[in-house]
């Protein structure tokens, strides 16, 4: 005993829950519709920003090491042919696509130049 009857549980002997089913349910489907509604743009604005992030470390690394491409494209692969992320791929003139260099899981321009064959005369 506390002291303080005021802070005493009543009980009256009604053990309904204090809301209905309906009532609850209502409240669950608002809650997760908030939720989705927080949640969805982020996802979504993430997605869209690594996707431009990726076509231009694409664009940057296809100039630089393919100059007679027609253009570029990135794409995330989980089993790509550099590992799970971002990979670039140069376009030739004819439209064929071919890989060029693996972006990573967050996409970025390599540090190092992949090795170039050299032209020996």
């Amino acid at each position: 005993m506390t002291g303080h009857p005021e802070l005493e549980l009543a009980d009256d002997g009604d053990h309904r829950p204090l809301r209905s089913e309906r009532m609850r349910r209502i409240t669950r489907f608002v809650v997760l519709l908030g939720l989705t509604a927080l949640i969805l743009p982020t996802i979504l604005t993430t997605l869209s920003v690594t996707q431009a992030s990726a076509n231009r470390a694409c664009a940057v690394a296809t100039s630089v090491y393919r100059q007679d491409a027609a253009g570029s494209t990135a794409g995330f692969e989980l089993f790509g042919p550099g590992g799970p992320g971002w990979q670039c791929y140069w376009i030739s003139g004819n439209g064929v696509s071919s890989y060029l260099l693996p972006l990573g899981l967050v996409p970025s321009v390599p540090r190092e130049p992949p090795a170039r064959p050299t032209a020996e005369a």
